[in-house]
């Protein structure tokens, strides 16, 4: 298991890698947990949050047997709509300390196919 410094030290270099590269897009950040997960599209720019959603959410919470697995994918979709609503379509991806695995790759795949380009 990983200490929490190394941890932190390991979505630091993800995001200053991301920053290098992401220009004037929003960024679409994730924090998994053991049994939900959530998803921000954030302007670093500005420092507001644009859009959020996650599993606990009511329509999502309902449809879902945990939020823990690859079906909690359904927040990428939702996330999309919302950061459409927004007016954002271009975003940089920030998978934080997490591989791309898992329920962090059913999320960004439904994300794209709900119209999120990264």
């Amino acid at each position: 298991m990983a200490s929490k410094d190394s941890v932190k030290r390991r979505a630091a270099r993800t995001r200053r890698k991301i920053k290098a590269v992401a220009g004037d897009r929003p960024r679409l950040s994730i924090y998994r947990s053991s049994k939900n997960i959530y998803v921000q599209v954030i302007d670093d720019a500005k420092g507001h949050t644009l859009a959020a959603a996650s599993t606990l959410e009511g329509e999502i919470r309902g449809s879902l047997k945990t939020g823990a697995d690859t079906a909690a994918a359904a927040v990428g979709k939702l996330i999309a709509e919302r950061a459409s609503k927004a007016g954002v379509k271009d975003v940089v991806f920030d998978r934080g300390a997490y591989r791309y695995h898992g329920r962090v790759k059913a999320l960004a795949d439904a994300a794209r196919e709900g119209g999120l380009n990264f």
